[in-house]
């Protein structure tokens, strides 16, 4: 299974330098709703069997152009919700960098917890079990049991925030969330984790060009693929779960 983690296009709050968080009605600006109309090119050719977003206004207002020309029905999870700030929600980015929170945010995340807020951990672990439980939903429902292990590969699009992306992404590079602060995930862009029964793979990080589909096809396994062998794989190919030795083969 393949989940696309869209963070949602620039919102008002961007660029105003204000930590929006779980502020009400805080929507796309005009370079935000061009990100959003410019999926559809960047990822509408691509099989997607389901987008789920966050239920923030911003997600649902970038997903919402994708969805539509998809003929899909966003579903929306909590889980996927921006990271509640607490009493640093709606305060100024430069105000916030005095603060002595700010430091354990930079170095040591996972010990991070936001004023009558949340901690980073927490949100680590809210994310994941979204983006593994939609997964093994979607493998059930399109690629068996097995989770695709067969060639069938599912795609899907969840869109959520920067931080969200983040902690996901350091969860399937089998990082410490303590280096999540190394990974970028800028508004409008893309990454892309494929995964196995023994591994997920980080196909792109932080895509922001006109185009995912060529890379993103290649690295998807082929349903059609003849001469398998015993275990239903490509002779001579790679399982899907191992990485090819000595790097890629494109």
């Amino acid at each position: 299974m393949t989940v696309i983690l869209l963070r949602h296009g620039r919102s008002t709050s961007n660029t105003a330098g204000v930590l929006a968080g779980r502020s009400e009605g805080v929507d796309l600006d005009d370079k935000g709703r061009e990100q959003a109309d410019g999926l559809i090119d960047r990822v509408g050719d691509l099989p997607i069997r389901a987008v789920a977003c966050s239920p923030m206004l911003r997600c649902r207002r970038t997903v919402e152009p994708l969805a539509a020309a998809l003929c899909l029905e966003p579903l929306i999870d909590e889980r996927l919700a921006e990271v509640d700030y607490g009493d640093w929600t709606g305060q100024k980015i430069g105000d916030l960098v005095n603060e002595p929170l700010w430091r354990v945010v930079q170095a040591h995340p996972s010990a991070a917890v936001f004023p009558g807020g949340e901690g980073l951990a927490q949100v680590q672990a809210r994310a994941v079990a979204a983006v593994r439980d939609r997964d093994r939903q979607l493998a059930h429902e399109y690629g068996g049991e097995d989770g695709g292990e067969q060639g069938s590969d599912v795609l899907w699009v969840a869109c959520t925030h920067g931080d969200v992306i983040k902690a996901v992404i350091a969860d399937a590079l089998g990082m410490h969330l303590d280096s999540f602060q190394r990974i970028t995930a800028d508004p409008g862009s893309i990454s892309v984790v494929r995964y196995t029964p023994l591994r997920p793979f980080v196909l792109h990080l932080n895509h922001t060009g006109a185009r995912l589909s060529a890379g993103l096809r290649a690295a998807a396994p082929t349903a059609t693929e003849p001469h398998k062998d015993s275990h239903g794989e490509p002779k001579g190919a790679v399982p899907s779960s191992d990485a090819t030795v000595g790097g890629s083969t494109g």
